[in-house]
Parts: C-alpha cells; structure tokens; sequence
C-alpha cells in the first residue's frame, strides 16, 4: 500500500542521485583528459601561438614550415588561418574568415597589403607549378580568391573577385568586384578590368591611381586599431566595459574618476571627500607619491 509506494519511491530518489554522480565524475573525468590533451598538442605545434578569449589557430606548419609573420605585420585576426610557408610583410594585415594556404607551393605578401575578410589565398602545384606573389600597397577584397597568381605592386581586387591560375595583375591595375580574371590573363598596369571572363574596361585616372594607395593607407591604420583591441585580456575588456557604462550613466557635472586631483595632498586625495581617497591604505598613497 502507502509504505510499498513510499519505498519505490525513495529507491528511485536514490538511483536518480547516483545517477547524477556517476554523470557529475564522467563529465570532469573528460574535461580533464580534454586539457590534458590540448596541453599536450600546444606543446608538439610547431608554429606556438597565444591562447586568448578567441582560441584559434592562426598559424599552423605544413612539413615542418611555419608562416614567417614580420614582427611589425598590422594584423592577423583571431579566427584568420596562415598555413604552411607563407611570408606575411611588414605593416601587412589578415582579415577575420581569410585563408592563406601555402601548403604545396609558397605565398608571398609584401608590405602594407591586406587580405579581407573571407578571402582565399592559395597557390598551385599539380596543375602547374605556380606560387602566390603578392606585392607591395595591395588590397584584395572580402571574398576574394587569388589562385596561383601575381599581383603586382598598389593593385586592387575587389570583393568576391578571382584571379585564377597563372594570371599577373600588373601595378596600379584594378579588378572590379566579381570579375573573374581567367589563367594566364595579364591584366596591364593602371588599367581597370571587369566581368566574367574579365575585359578591359578602361584606363584609370591619376586620381584613382593616388585612391589606391591612400586606401591601402587607410586600411592599415584600421588593422592596427583591430590589433590593439583584439590583443585585450577579459580584465581588460571588463575594464572597458565598466568605463563605458560609467560615463553612459554619471552625471557630468558630478564627481569624476578620472584625470589628475589639483587638491590632493600627498596622495590622499582631496580632504573631505571620500570617494578618492586610500583611508583603509594610506601607506599606499604615500608610496604612490613618494615614487613620483
């Protein structure tokens, strides 16, 4: 009767805590072997990376050959992949989604060029026995595809463009987004291409010649912005974030956090006001000053 129901019960109260534990002790076990293993693979990689909010795998070997990123590149974004031997130059920036796959053959990318977001760089080596060259002030668009080709110096391919097999776009050349340069075409310098397959459209002015560099310019100064925030640790992005909040929500005539105290006195802070103030440390306070 009641006792016989009240006993299946707590049998089962019982078998379900079990349950939990058994549940509980699978997961950790796991977790653990899972950071075990990760912390032996980092070990083993040859290109060694830094671990930050975004784990990611930027630069990865191929037979034993790194990337070789210059130390003054702009950026490589965190969820960007540079494979194999690829060389990344000076003030040089890999947008977010980008590949560089130098795998069977070499990449080459000079100074002050960008890869956009989703483009593929790659190169060629069963049909043909092409590498990736690209040069100098080159900007090459969001989902693009540059295949086996050279790309002379302070050219432009636009978004969602290719440039296939063996094709060379010559300096100051500039290929409309979504035009399809076919392999082997040479695209002449300063000239502007469009289509599919690619034509010759016309001849750019000064004007646009001068855009292409400032652009270039430009970018490069956006990398750098994108480096300084995506190097943040989440102490300093939770500072950011409280910083903003702050100065959404104080009034701006009532007191200020920041900037220097003209009333303080000895690294106390202003007398009679105690939000500034190191009442439960002094002594830090007057180390602070001290050291100044």
């Amino acid at each position: 009767g009641w006792h016989g129901w009240e006993g299946k019960k707590l049998k089962k109260t019982m078998a379900s805590g079990i349950g939990s534990r058994v549940v509980v002790a699978a997961s950790n076990a796991a977790r653990r072997m899972g950071l075990a293993l990760d912390g032996m693979g980092a070990s083993m990689e040859v290109a060694k990376y830094t671990e930050r909010l975004v784990p990611s795998t930027r630069f990865v070997a191929v037979d034993g050959v790194a990337p070789a990123v210059s130390e003054s590149a702009a950026f490589v974004a965190p969820s960007a992949s540079v494979i194999g031997n690829v060389s990344l130059g000076s003030k040089s920036s890999i947008w977010y989604g980008a590949t560089v796959r130098g795998d069977v053959n070499h990449v080459v990318i000079g100074d002050n060029s960008s890869i956009g977001d989703r483009a593929v760089i790659h190169v060629a080596k069963i049909q043909g026995d092409s590498p990736t060259v690209i040069g100098n002030n080159v900007t090459i668009g969001p989902g693009a595809i540059v295949h086996a080709a050279t790309l002379g110096d302070s050219c432009v391919v636009g978004a969602s463009a290719q440039v296939l097999d063996g094709a060379t776009v010559q300096e100051g050349a500039y290929i409309a987004p979504g035009a399809v340069v076919t392999p082997g075409t040479t695209v002449p310098t300063g000239q502007y291409w469009a289509g599919s397959p690619a034509k010759m459209v016309r001849s750019l002015s000064d004007e646009e010649l001068a855009t292409i560099i400032n652009s270039a310019n430009e970018t490069t100064q956006l990398a750098s912005l994108h480096a300084g925030e995506c190097a943040k640790d989440l102490a300093q992005l939770v500072a950011d974030e409280e910083k903003y909040l702050d100065d959404l929500e104080r009034d701006p005539e009532y007191f200020q956090p920041t900037g220097v105290d003209e009333d303080d006195v000895l690294g106390q802070g202003q007398p009679g006001r105690i939000f500034n103030t190191t009442l439960s440390h002094p002594e830090e306070g007057l180390k602070r000053k001290q050291n100044q």
